[in-house]
């Protein structure tokens, strides 16, 4: 039977990267995200080069009640999905004090609280079942704190602790949760969050190659991938942690400053 694969924030990027890679190895698909007229173009290239079927679910997943909306959906279609990936995100560059407050709560209700929620729907069924993949985009900066992105590497830094936790509870079940720490990426994420304008960015990674890495993670039940990193980031990445604090803080912020 063919496996149905939940992708949030499936319209552009890495989601809808996700979404061809399931589709080519024939599986079904329900992709989310809140633009119809993508998803739906989206929904007619899969169907017409795959020969498979796609669920179209048009939602703001920052809005609280669109986790459990989606969950219904699903069910109301009589249809059991064998994989979740939560995908869905944003992010946005400036002093905390000077961003809009609105984004702030926006971005930990998208980045966070959808992400719990669907989780949380979803696995439930997983558990009933014994079997279940999730795959959940955090970044590679839930590896530190991140001057300038404050709430946004924070909200992935949750992503990324929540993940590992639910990993091991899962263990010893058939249900596996995987954790996709992408670095820079080519996608639309960098111009709407201002990031295509900082060092960070300035050498980016295709959204297909972080897509394989995370799903090919995914399907062997890794605990964490991370992609996307130049060799100097890689570099960066593992010394982190033997910096003193607030060199690493220091050295965040000026990769993050707009040039």
């Amino acid at each position: 039977m063919k496996q149905v694969a939940l992708i949030t924030g499936a319209s552009t990027g890495i989601g809808k990267e996700l979404a061809y890679i399931h589709a080519e190895n024939g599986g079904d698909l329900i992709v989310v995200a809140r633009s119809k007229d993508k998803l739906e173009a989206l929904k007619a290239d899969l169907e017409a080069k795959f020969s498979i079927k796609v669920m179209v679910i048009a939602k703001d997943m920052g809005e609280a009640s669109a986790p459990r909306e989606i969950y219904d959906e699903v069910k109301a279609a009589n249809i059991n999905i064998d994989i979740l990936i939560n995908n869905a995100g944003f992010g946005g560059v400036g002093k905390f004090h000077e961003l809009d407050y609105n984004q702030h709560i926006s971005m930990i209700n998208l980045n966070v609280i959808a992400l719990t929620a669907l989780t949380r729907l979803f696995v439930a069924d997983f558990v009933k079942q014994n079997k279940g993949k999730i795959l959940n985009t955090s970044s590679t900066a839930s590896l530190m704190p991140g001057p300038l992105q404050a709430v946004y590497f924070a909200s992935k830094a949750y992503v990324t602790s929540f993940s590992n936790a639910l990993w091991e509870e899962l263990r010893n079940t058939n249900i596996t949760v995987t954790n996709l720490m992408p670095g820079a990426t080519e996608t639309e994420f960098g111009a709407s969050s201002g990031m295509d304008k900082t060092v960070m960015f300035k050498k980016t990674a295709s959204a297909r190659s972080v897509a394989e890495d995370g799903y090919r993670g995914m399907m062997k039940g890794k605990v964490d991938v991370i992609s996307g990193l130049t060799t100097a980031q890689k570099i960066m990445i593992s010394l982190s942690p033997l910096m003193p604090k607030k060199m690493r803080l220091k050295t965040v912020h000026k990769m993050q400053e707009v040039k």
